[in-house]
């Protein structure tokens, strides 16, 4: 596109959203409360993403020997899990740390009763283990089979139900963020649309006679297309500031209102929420403004 076309073009957008100012701010407005509900659903997903990934780091799965391994083998058995492609971290629990372990979150406060009774005797002495975090905790099923089948693994301890739990939570997570992502483009499109289907019928004269003496589908389209992307964007910026400003507000008053809330979540950054918040909320403005226009130019211009 040359650059008098493209200065003509926006030009022509700018004064067709003067022309039309009342259906421009409809158009912006929606997009507005569009990307609005989309950014406070998206910050939400995010948060509860961090939180699902913060819990998945802490299921461990508990690998323990046949009796009799000897350090070797157990040595060995490390290093064959650690082949083991889906898992992350590997630490070794020896017994005498497993009953302290034990002693400590059953009978804390109460360890010299508990030495007294068992003396230097480990009821534990043959739970030395291996604790394992895993990459990717979907895939913890496969994971499992692969351990179970290493020489000299008596048992495999895990938490099925859980990953299951979890797994369930981000399909139910990822389900409801498409549903609610096609539904708001769908508003805003058709409100986009209504309003470029007025300002082609207003222009409809001046339209008519372009086409006659021979302008270009592109110089006709152009003005509507620059309209369309202009509402898209400063519909897609405005929500933008106001939850940059908010964010911050909100996480502070639900961590000193509400306890529990503070105890549980953690909350991620403004600026880890911006940074995927920003660019996708500023394409979809724009996307909505550009394809809503295009659509609504083919239809109804036939040029």
């Amino acid at each position: 596109m040359k650059i008098n076309t493209l200065g003509y073009s926006i030009k022509q957008g700018l004064k067709n959203i003067r022309r039309n100012l009342l259906f421009s701010l409809a158009s912006v407005g929606t997009i507005v409360a569009c990307l609005f509900l989309f950014g406070i659903f998206y910050s939400i997903v995010l948060n509860m993403e961090n939180e699902i990934q913060s819990i998945e780091e802490t299921l461990t799965i508990s690998v323990f020997f046949d009796e009799g391994t000897d350090e070797n083998r157990i040595a060995e058995i490390g290093n064959e899990l650690k082949a083991i492609k889906n898992i992350d971290t590997i630490y070794y629990v020896s017994a005498d740390k497993a009953w302290n372990n034990y002693v400590d979150d059953v009978y804390g406060g109460n360890e010299d009763y508990v030495h007294s009774v068992f003396g230097d005797d480990n009821p534990l002495a043959n739970s030395s283990s291996y604790e394992i975090t895993l990459k990717d905790i979907s895939k913890q099923k496969d994971t499992v089979s692969q351990i179970e089948k290493i020489e000299n693994v008596r048992r495999v301890n895990s938490s099925d139900g859980t990953a299951k739990s979890l797994n369930a939570l981000n399909r139910l997570v990822g389900y409801a963020s498409i549903g609610v992502i096609l539904i708001l483009l769908l508003v805003s499109l058709f409100l986009i649309s209504n309003t470029i289907t007025i300002g082609i019928s207003v222009r409809k004269e001046e339209i008519a006679i372009m086409k006659l003496i021979g302008a270009k589908d592109i110089f006709v389209r152009a003005p509507f297309l620059v309209e369309g992307v202009l509402i898209g964007l400063v519909g897609s910026i405005i929500p933008l500031g106001i939850i940059y400003f908010m964010y911050n507000g909100v996480i502070d008053y639900l961590t000193q209102h509400f306890t529990v809330v503070a105890n549980l979540m953690h909350f991620v950054s403004v600026g880890e929420v911006y940074k995927g918040l920003a660019p996708i909320a500023l394409l979809m403005g724009v996307g909505i403004g550009f394809f809503g226009s295009l659509i609504t130019t083919h239809k109804h211009l036939r040029v």
